[in-house]
């Protein structure tokens, strides 16, 4: 019972914190994180005391597996040198010098036990870098390098642990780590791609969705325990198997599994992210009242801690700035990679927040240990005093530092592209499959319902919503208010007990499917008109129609004359580059625009709505 109650407790907590967070809009982390320590100060808080094995085993393999699965292979591929410098490099280099930082401090405690510490404070936690960075609103490449970071720093980190601790115990030689080292990678790597493969060709098979979104849920214990049993990294293998198996996802059968895998995934991940943060809160009182009474004196132990954390903070950019700079010293590694802004480096370097896992790994150490107790308040101030100092601060950094996230109506436009090649796509397969004896209604309704998806996110750009409703969101939010009566109707003929159950379940579970796709459409709504980009997109590609179509000014006040007379509604404005004709988009009833194209064979237009500067060609479907 008391587990029990203990569980539910946790998990109120975690939720009613996550509210209280995102309605003061203040970060969901640190809040939780002070939370917990005023609830380790509370008479009737019984003292807590993290199993180390419950975070390596319990929790580890599923967050850093959840942040795998959301992590682009092909983006990880092409930072992987940062990455590396990062996650194996700068560990090596933070075990180095945070030991000796902590064995000048502290001579009293042996070399190998300095060193022990240094890699349980040299990886930045892979929860408090993934969620203060989706928080911020860091540049891409930035929340990249985080991510990709935060997955591998773990497994270097408990490397040098594990030599360290073999050091303590006096059986430990270069050539030993360095075997170590070789069949923990090496190993976590093989490993972590079998299971990718074993579990790909398994869900391929698996139609149901239960017992699918079961597998994906099993993925990192299946990836994490083999790679133990021989003594690799189980932590490696995780992650490499998440990069796989998100990579492979979108591509495997079944998108019923693959929404079921994706809203599991969410949820675990939300309870055991924000647990982390709420325990690590919890671990003060009792990591406090474990140094009272050491030898080495509670005034030096403090300023110790202090110095420790100052070194933490300071080492990083000691770090992350010559990575940055000096492999571009090399002409072909300019020429392919140009140096960032500084700006970039000094925000990685800010990004140094540790968590859970630290406090976790240094509960490994020997019980026997001496002056054990100091590690682990060492740990837990570098853990709350990075958590603190740079989680709360990160924001401002990057304000102050005036680095722009991405862009909303850069975004929007290259889905919107991306949805138009899409479309057409379908569209062509639609026109080599159809027969004779296809029913003309049929095939007018398919093409209707799969353009319906590319209009909608064509009409995202251009004014703001709260000048005018697109077609699709007026459509979403009839459509709503429509299911919302046929449900009550449902419930009102359940109540009166003339339909079977099953019956009733599986009419509500279309009505439910229906509605978290409209839901979703009405998220992606921006309410503020685009967040302030100049709707610039990356090209879709090049063709001769668009290098040849010369720039046109755009005039004032155009309207689109066909809409005004034929007396339709404009939803987008577009130009012809050749002629100069004004016409509204496919969202638009008339579709004038197109209309013009398909009348005059005039390939390129450009968008003149408020804000964007972007072209399409007709002809070859392309952005530029």
């Amino acid at each position: 019972m008391e587990i029990a109650l203990g569980l539910l407790v946790l998990v109120a907590v975690v939720c009613a914190g996550s509210a209280l967070g995102r309605k003061l809009n203040v970060s969901v982390p640190l809040l939780l994180v002070l939370i917990g320590v005023a609830g380790s100060f509370l008479p009737f808080i019984p003292d807590i005391e993290l199993n180390p094995e419950l975070v390596l085993v319990g929790l580890l393999p599923p967050l850093l597996y959840a942040a795998a699965l959301r992590t682009s292979l092909f983006d990880f591929g092409s930072n992987r040198r940062a990455i590396g410098l990062l996650s194996v490099g700068y560990v090596i280099f933070g075990t180095l010098t945070v030991g000796l930082v902590v064995w000048w401090l502290f001579p009293e405690i042996p070399l190998a036990a300095a060193f022990a510490l240094g890699a349980v404070l040299a990886p930045p936690d892979a929860v408090a870098a993934t969620a203060i960075a989706r928080k911020v609103g860091m540049p891409r490449r930035i929340v990249t390098i985080l991510e990709g970071e935060s997955l591998v720093n773990d497994a270097t980190a408990l490397i040098c642990l594990r030599a360290a601790i073999a050091a303590i115990s006096g059986v430990v030689s270069v050539a030993g780590i360095a075997g170590d080292f070789v069949l923990a990678v090496g190993g976590g790597l093989v490993v972590g791609i079998a299971a990718a493969y074993v579990l790909t060709m398994l869900r391929k098979r698996i139609r149901n969705v239960a017992i699918n979104t079961s597998t994906s849920l099993a993925a990192p214990l299946v990836a994490y325990l083999p790679a133990e049993a021989i003594h690799a990294s189980g932590v490696l293998a995780v992650v490499v198997t998440g990069l796989i198996m998100g990579t492979k996802a979108p591509s495997m059968p079944n998108g019923a599994a693959r929404l079921s895998q994706r809203s599991n995934w969410n949820t675990v991940q939300f309870l055991l992210e924000n647990s982390v943060f709420l325990l690590i809160g919890l671990q003060v009182r009792t990591i406090v009242d474990g140094v009272q009474d050491d030898s080495l004196g509670a005034g030096r132990i403090w300023v110790g801690c202090a110095v420790i954390l100052l070194a933490v903070l300071f080492l990083r950019p000691v770090w992350v700035f010559p990575a940055t700079y000096l492999p571009r010293l090399i002409p072909s590694v300019r020429q392919q990679d140009p140096a960032p802004p500084w700006q970039f480096a000094a925000i990685v370097s800010w990004a140094g927040m540790r968590g859970v896992v630290t406090l976790a790994a240094v509960l490994v150490l020997p019980e026997d240990l001496e002056h054990r107790s100091v590690l682990i308040l060492a740990a837990l101030v570098v853990v709350g005093g990075t958590l603190t100092l740079q989680g709360f601060t990160l924001p401002a950094l990057v304000r102050i530092l005036r680095v722009q996230g991405p862009d909303q109506r850069e975004d929007a436009l290259n889905q919107a592209s991306l949805m138009q090649l899409a479309t057409a796509a379908g569209v062509a397969k639609l026109h080599e499959l159809r027969t004779d004896d296809d029913p003309p209604e049929v095939v007018s309704m398919l093409k209707r319902r799969t353009q319906e998806r590319g209009l909608a996110a064509w009409e995202r750009l251009g004014r703001p919503s709260a000048e005018t409703s697109t077609p699709s969101e007026r459509y979403a939010r009839l459509r709503l208010a429509m299911l919302e009566a046929e449900r009550e109707k449902v419930l009102e003929l359940r109540r009166g007990g003339e339909y079977a159950h099953e019956v009733l379940s599986a009419v509500l579970e279309r009505l439910d499917v229906e509605e978290s796709m409209l839901d979703v459409s009405l998220d992606e709504i921006d309410p503020s008109g685009g967040g302030g980009g100049e709707g610039v997109a990356k090209p879709g590609g090049e063709c001769d129609h668009l290098e040849s179509a010369e720039p046109r000014e755009v005039p004032g006040g155009a309207i689109c004359e066909d809409c005004v007379r034929e007396g339709t509604t404009t939803v987008h404005l577009r130009m012809c580059l050749e002629c100069g004709n004004v016409g509204c988009c496919d969202s638009s009833p008339a579709t004038h625009a197109s209309r013009h194209f398909e009348s005059t064979g005039h390939p390129v237009m450009r968008s003149i709505e408020p804000g964007e500067d972007w072209r399409w060609c007709y002809q070859d479907d392309l952005l530029g």
